[in-house]
């Protein structure tokens, strides 16, 4: 049996380049978002706008895509790994058709944000760049299709080093296309949407060229041919990746709302409120590597029927990823007045930032604690009753107090953002909560 240091340092191995990965996902915004500062406010706010209801589609997508790590740890711990080529082949097919419908709606809901009262200007913009966005998520749901499928193996660095080179294609093509570089035409924000999807694109082939010539894979069929339909495996698919995509739809769609909300204050306030989340989001992205871990590493135990294993692996991670968070917080508060100047150069902004980051850094500890419990839970398959808790702690707790104290008590941005704060304190305490009654039900359940 392992002690919980030994838990705490297998979790890291596994974690830290998942975390590297969803570092490189989102600093892709991130790099987006400081070459667009450069265009003015009402590009940077366009951008906050777009990318926020483009991440609200393309979570669902990668919310069901999660399912597969878990599924695939579960089995292997069984000895089962026959299974784990299935679930691979019918993950990408659901994959597949998902990435289509996604598409459709990408393409055709970016038509209601010039209804969303937004400033003059900025709503032109978001709708171009959406629907430029959404030619990425086929690319996308490939990645996530292969990456989720070797990590449930365990094997988590290939991801890592694909998405830290599609970074630097991002900034060369940023740079290229958003100021017309080497003969091209300045396309503004519409550029900075077409280099995106250029770095998903190299991702999706990468991957996929990685997994199908490495000789750790050959044991299964990881090509794009389908054998044949298995509807128990893609039920199983869909019975976890299903709620856990809607947990990530009702916590992003309470941000992206949040950002709906101080786009009524105003350009600036709505600036503001983007380098915050963009800051806020990098720790969270980093923070899901904790949770993918630790999904993995309680699946493996669930699959070899060590139930006591199975909470010393989740409370390690959750015990992780608040001490981790926690350093974040502190970063955010200590460094609140110079993170903002790496966006823009504007005084009013720049303060309006400073003061989102000290709740920033406060909400961070509840986020790790809430992110990884979601993981750990989705080890277990325990997936509908958190499902739940996330849309009472975002919808009735975070969105209703923020609207309240933002706009009825005017403390303006900061109230949304205390509301929000509220939300995360309670998902925290309930995640974690249901975890340990859980993996205790599990226990009593081997005893009998």
């Amino acid at each position: 049996m392992l002690t919980i240091k030994e838990h705490i340092i297998s979790t890291l191995k596994l974690a830290y380049p998942v975390s590297i990965g969803q570092f490189g996902f989102i600093l892709m915004g991130v790099i987006d978002s400081i070459m667009v500062g450069g265009l003015g406010a009402a590009s940077l706010a366009a951008a906050s706008l777009a990318n926020g209801l483009f991440i609200l589609i393309l979570i669902i997508g990668i919310g069901v895509s999660y399912a597969v790590s878990p599924l695939v740890a579960i089995a292997l711990g069984s000895n089962r790994t026959s299974e784990c080529e299935s679930i691979f082949q019918q993950s990408l097919l659901i994959n597949f058709i998902l990435s289509l419908i996604l598409f459709l709606l990408t393409y055709y809901l970016s038509a209601f944000i010039k209804y969303l009262d937004e400033p003059i200007g900025v709503a032109d913009l978001a709708i171009s760049y959406t629907r430029i966005l959404g030619f990425s998520i086929l690319p996308v749901m490939l990645f996530q299709t292969y990456k989720q499928f070797i990590e449930g193996l365990s094997f988590t660095r290939p991801a890592m080093f694909i998405t830290i080179i599609a970074n630097i294609i991002n900034w060369f093509m940023n740079w290229i296309l958003i100021y017309g570089k080497f003969g091209f035409p300045i396309l503004g924000l519409n550029g900075s949407g077409w280099a995106t999807f250029s770095s998903r694109l190299f991702m999706g082939i990468m991957i996929f060229l990685f997994v199908n010539n490495s000789k750790k894979f050959r044991k299964y069929d990881v090509s794009l041919k389908l054998r044949k339909i298995d509807i128990k495996i893609i039920k199983k698919i869909l019975n976890i990746g299903l709620p856990s995509a809607f947990q990530y739809v009702f916590e992003v769609s309470a941000f992206t709302f949040a950002i709906v909300m101080v786009g009524w204050l105003g350009t600036k306030q709505l600036a503001a409120h983007q380098i915050a989340i963009n800051l806020a989001t990098i720790s969270y992205m980093i923070i899901l590597g904790i949770s993918s871990a630790g999904a993995i590493r309680v699946g493996n135990a669930l699959g070899k029927q060590n139930l006591q294993e199975v909470r010393r692996a989740g409370f390690s991670a959750i015990g992780l990823g608040a001490g981790l968070m926690g350093c974040f917080g502190i970063v955010f508060i200590f460094l609140k007045n110079i993170l903002p100047m790496i966006y823009i150069n504007d005084s009013v902004v720049i303060s309006i930032a400073s003061n989102l980051l000290i709740i920033a850094g406060i909400f961070q500890i509840s986020d790790g604690i809430q992110a990884v419990s979601i993981g750990v839970l989705r080890g277990l398959t325990d997936v509908k009753v958190p499902t739940v808790i996330t849309f009472i702690a975002y919808w009735v707790i975070a969105l209703p107090i923020g609207y309240f104290l933002g706009f009825t008590l005017h403390l303006k941005v900061i109230g949304v953002w205390i509301g929000l704060l509220l939300g995360l304190i309670a998902a925290a305490l309930l995640l974690s909560w249901r975890f340990n009654k859980k993996s205790k039900n599990l226990q009593l359940i081997n005893c009998q």
